[in-house]
C-alpha cells in the first residue's frame, strides 16, 4: 500500500469514525458545560480523535463503524478535553484576578511619561534596541539574548554595555561634565 492510499483509508476511517460520534459527543458536551465552551472542546476532542485513530477500540476497516464499540472510548476522550479546557478556563480566571488586584499600582505606572525613554532607545540601532529590550523588559540574560538574536554571548554583552551607555548619555545629558562625587576643590584643606 502506498502512502497516499494509506493517508486515504486513514482520512476515511476518520470521517466514519466522526460521522458516527458527532453528534453523540455533542450532546455528551453541551450537558455537562457551558454552551459558548461546547464547540471548542468537541474540536479539541475530534483533534485527538484524528492524531489517535489508531488506537480507537472497535474501530476496524468495517465502512460505519458500530457506535457501541467505539462511543465509550470516545467519551473518554471527550471527558479528558472537557477537564483540560476547564483548567485552562480556571488558569484564565486566576490571571484575570491578579490582573485587577494589581490594577491600581499599574495605573498609576502608567501616568509616568516615559517619552524620552523612547526617543533615546529610538536612537539606537534596531539590533542594539532589541538587545535592550529583551535585557530590560523580558529580563533575559545575555546567554539567552545570544539564543534570540543569533550572536554570540559575548557580542551580546558588548552590545548591551555600549547601548546602556548611550542610553545613559541621551537621558542625562551633561553628566560627563557635571559635578563628580567626592570633595569639591574648595572643600578641604585651606592652602594657608
Amino acid at each position: 500500500m502506498t502512502e497516499q492510499e494509506a493517508r486515504r483509508q486513514r482520512r476515511a476511517r476518520f470521517e466514519s469514525l466522526a460521522h458516527v460520534v458527532a453528534e453523540p459527543l455533542h450532546r455528551y458536551l453541551l450537558r455537562r458545560t457551558a454552551p459558548d465552551m461546547v464547540e471548542d472542546v468537541l474540536s479539541e476532542t475530534m483533534l485527538v480523535l484524528w492524531r489517535r485513530i489508531d488506537h480507537v477500540p472497535g474501530l476496524g476497516t468495517a465502512a460505519p463503524p458500530d457506535r457501541d464499540d467505539v462511543l465509550p472510548w470516545c467519551y473518554g476522550v471527550a471527558r479528558g478535553c472537557l477537564a483540560n479546557a476547564r483548567r485552562a478556563d480556571g488558569r484564565r480566571l486566576r490571571l484575570v484576578e491578579r490582573l485587577m488586584h494589581t490594577q491600581p499600582a499599574r495605573a498609576a505606572a502608567a501616568d509616568t511619561d516615559h517619552s524620552d525613554l523612547h526617543v533615546a532607545l529610538a536612537a539606537l540601532g534596531e539590533l542594539d534596541r532589541e538587545v535592550v529590550r529583551l535585557w530590560a523588559w523580558e529580563e533575559l540574560a545575555p546567554r539567552q539574548i545570544a539564543e534570540v538574536t543569533g550572536l554570540t554571548p559575548n557580542a551580546v554583552s558588548m552590545r548591551l554595555h555600549r547601548a546602556k551607555k548611550k542610553l545613559a548619555e541621551r537621558l542625562q545629558p551633561g553628566r560627563k561634565n557635571a559635578e563628580r562625587p567626592g570633595h569639591k576643590m574648595s572643600e578641604g584643606r585651606s592652602s594657608r
